[in-house]
């Protein structure tokens, strides 16, 4: 099943899609493979929010990631 979407286009979105078709792409093509590549985009970012909350709640992480910060601040004073 397809669906049909109208949007209405501001200047610097016309001017993107018109970059888009210019490499040959048709305007559904080109509006397609747009939003497909910023779910992508959105996915991607939702995975890293995950990670980090995981890392952040990850106590042993979190103790040496500060041992390893105040290694590196001690080798910075000696120098």
């Amino acid at each position: 099943m397809t669906l049909a979407v109208s949007v209405r286009l501001d200047e610097e979105t016309q001017r993107a899609l018109t970059l888009l078709e210019a490499t040959g792409l048709s305007r559904s093509e080109a509006i397609r493979e747009a939003i497909l590549s910023a779910a992508v985009s959105a996915r991607r970012r939702q995975a890293l929010r995950a990670e980090v909350v995981a890392l952040e709640a990850d106590e042993d992480d979190r103790r040496e990631m500060l041992e390893v910060a105040a290694f590196m601040e001690a080798l910075r004073a000696e120098g």
